[in-house]
């Protein structure tokens, strides 16, 4: 087997072995090449130009040419998940799509109340006291931990008081350091009655005010979110969210399970989604400033004691290093829905080494603790009417239920309502298609822009608001196909099909047509279908009409920017009220911030994980039935959508 050099332009150069992916290539290069797919050559935006030898890709061999037109093909482009080096090439990578951190959490801090009644003695599980020790003498010669110990029995009623050993190594210099006097930070978050460790011992007494420090982390497929929280008064001190590093990597969680199992691809994302939450937790930290050079003028991040985290069980699996194969293969089984607890020096989070990180509990395979966090965090499990809970994001969950049962299940829904797996889709960034009009009588579009500048692409709500506007003016029908015989430009044949016109190439940033296709369309009516069909099979699955449930919970950061007029007239949304729909945000960031400050709020938590009966949609036959029969804008049955059918009967009596 021979090696060859692949050069990247302004990158350096790497020698490998002949039959290595361009891939790997550029990882062992340190470029960044981004796979939304997971390495499946799927969504093409891994294309990169390759040149060498006398041939345009001379040195390496496509083994697809999915998502390259023929003009790409000319021109050398290639997708790197599926180019294979076989000899000597240059290589160009394109500019990465960059994610700006301009998400909401960053500035919504001062809205966060704390939970009426909060008491942290009664309630936290997190207790800082100071302790003024007797020194030894020659008539007392007792040793440091037993004399530590009866300190802390004395003033609190410990019993049974445990550390771990490289804290022991550190008792003694720490309270001739203190002269005696110390501060002792308490976890007696174990359930064992007169039972704590010792997770910090600090020289001197540290003031009341001082904060102590803990983190509420959401993980999920899209969005890490970082809340940093004063343990004793309850507050809420900064906020910080970024695009969780691991989408390089696959958009959607399968394409993350397959890229695990490639080389070191399990190794890979853990560390990426670390890097993702240990970048917020400086972040956070900075924001906040204060008092937090309290031992030993180390890191404010080293003040961080505690930390509960939430995320899909396929997130929480990457995050503690758990191979997640099994996940995405029938029977669909977790290695571990409830996780010990661990410290941030088992997991390598940048906290205090002993600090205690508690991974709340999911139910199954695809509904994780962000799950169970956002049915706390809404209320729904203690609601006295029937209500629906729904996460609309890269994945789709749905509870139905009230304080007396709960049903649950998942729908793959795929990362359509994100931006992938649509042509010119991305992410709700600066220069995002987030709202879309059409003139029925002409079928030109109006637009409106994310940031007000030139178009680059449609995001999840644009693509929703373009879809129900095509089909209200009879662009489409209501099998998703285009009218070609309107009398407009803007439906023309593409490459891959009829496809809608919706910006030209002038009036773009990137001066490329900005277009729906067929096969776009296809997507997300799939991807609507889906969703909407988990909630008709919950519903059937405990004989509750869907047109009666009561209200609406939808979470998720995605959720807040659904247009639920648009929702619905795609047949996304069960047609209600609109004052029956509750926007909530990231309601699993927020359940893991009441879980952070409560025992009993992390209790409940697991007691909805124990309540929820979850449905395996891919067992059960009603759900290709629902689906198919979703497959329609908005649906097969009209009598579900009658404002739909009133609509429909305005605008075709306006033409």
């Amino acid at each position: 087997m021979g090696e060859h050099t692949i050069s990247f332009a302004g990158n350096g150069a790497v020698v490998v072995p002949t039959g290595t992916l361009l891939t790997e290539a550029a990882v062992r290069a340190g470029v960044q090449i981004a796979q939304p797919c997971g390495g499946q050559g799927r969504c093409g935006r891994c294309a990169v130009q390759v040149h060498g030898g006398e041939d345009a890709v001379g040195g390496v061999r496509r083994r697809s040419t999915l998502r390259l037109s023929a003009a790409d093909v000319a021109a050398g482009y290639a997708l790197a998940c599926q180019a294979v080096v076989e000899g000597d090439a240059q290589v160009i990578v394109p500019v990465q799509e960059t994610l700006e951190r301009t998400l909401t959490t960053d500035r919504t801090a001062a809205e966060v109340a704390v939970p009426a009644g909060y008491d942290p003695q009664r309630d936290q599980s997190m207790q800082r006291i100071c302790l003024t020790l007797p020194p030894p003498n020659l008539d007392d010669q007792c040793d440091d931990w037993s004399r530590l110990q009866t300190a802390v029995r004395t003033q609190t009623g410990i019993e049974n008081l445990q550390i771990s050993l490289p804290l022991l190594r550190q008792i003694g210099s720490v309270l001739r350091v203190g002269e005696w006097r110390v501060t002792a930070v308490l976890n007696t978050d174990y359930g064992l009655r007169n039972t704590a460790t010792l997770l910090a011992l600090l020289p001197g007494h540290i003031p009341d005010d001082t904060p102590l420090l803990g983190l509420a982390v959401d993980i999920g497929t899209t969005t890490v979110s970082v809340w940093l929280v004063d343990l004793i008064s309850g507050a809420v001190l900064a906020q910080a969210a970024e695009y969780n590093r691991q989408i390089r990597c696959g958009e959607d969680v399968i394409s993350r399970v397959m890229y695990a199992s490639k080389n070191n691809g399990q190794a890979e994302l853990r560390q990426l989604v670390l890097q993702s939450i240990n970048t917020l937790i400086e972040r956070v930290v900075q924001k906040a400033g204060g008092k937090w050079q309290v031992a030993s003028g180390e890191p404010g991040s080293r003040q961080v004691m505690k930390a509960t985290i939430v995320g899909n069980s396929i997130m929480m699996h990457m995050l503690l290093g758990i191979p997640a194969e099994s996940i995405r293969l029938s029977p669909f089984v977790t290695a571990v829905n409830h996780p010990p607890v661990f410290t941030a020096q088992e997991i390598g989070l940048d906290m205090h080494p002993e600090a205690t990180v508690i991974c709340l509990p999911g139910v199954a395979s695809y509904v994780g603790a962000d799950i169970t966090a956002g049915v706390l965090s809404s209320g729904l499990d203690d609601a006295l009417p029937v209500s629906l809970f729904m996460d609309i994001g890269t994945n789709g969950e749905i509870v139905l239920g009230c304080r007396d049962w709960l049903v649950t299940c998942a729908c793959s829904a795929g990362p359509a309502f994100e931006g992938a797996g649509v042509q010119d889709g991305m992410r709700a960034t600066r220069g995002a298609i987030e709202e879309v009009w059409i003139d029925g009588r002409t079928a030109e579009p109006t637009w409106r822009v994310i940031g007000n500048d030139k178009p680059r692409g449609l995001c999840g709500s644009g693509l929703i608001s373009l879809l129900a506007e095509m089909f209200l003016t009879g662009v489409i029908d209501k099998g998703g196909h285009l009218n070609q015989h309107l009398a407009t430009n803007r439906i023309r044949q593409g490459e891959n099909g009829p496809e809608y016109v919706v910006a030209w190439a002038d009036e773009t940033w990137h001066g490329r047509d900005i277009t729906m296709t067929h096969v776009d369309i296809d997507n997300l009516i799939r991807a609507k279908a889906a969703v909407y069909a988990g909630m008709a099979v919950l519903a059937e699955s405990v004989g509750v009409p869907l047109d009666t449930v009561e209200q609406v919970l939808i979470g998720g950061s995605f959720g807040k920017y659904i247009n639920v007029e648009k929702g619905i007239q795609i047949g996304l949304l069960p047609d209600k009220p609109w004052e029956n729909f509750k926007f909530l945000g990231n309601t699993a960031v927020l359940g893991a911030y009441y879980a952070l400050l409560s025992q009993t709020a992390q209790q409940r938590i697991s007691d909805i994980a124990a309540r929820m009966t979850y449905i395996e949609l891919s067992a059960d036959n009603s759900f290709y039935e629902a689906f198919t029969s979703a497959l329609f804008l908005p649906h097969t049955e009209l009598n579900r959508f009658p404002s739909v059918v009133q609509e429909m009967e305005i605008e075709r009596l306006g033409e």
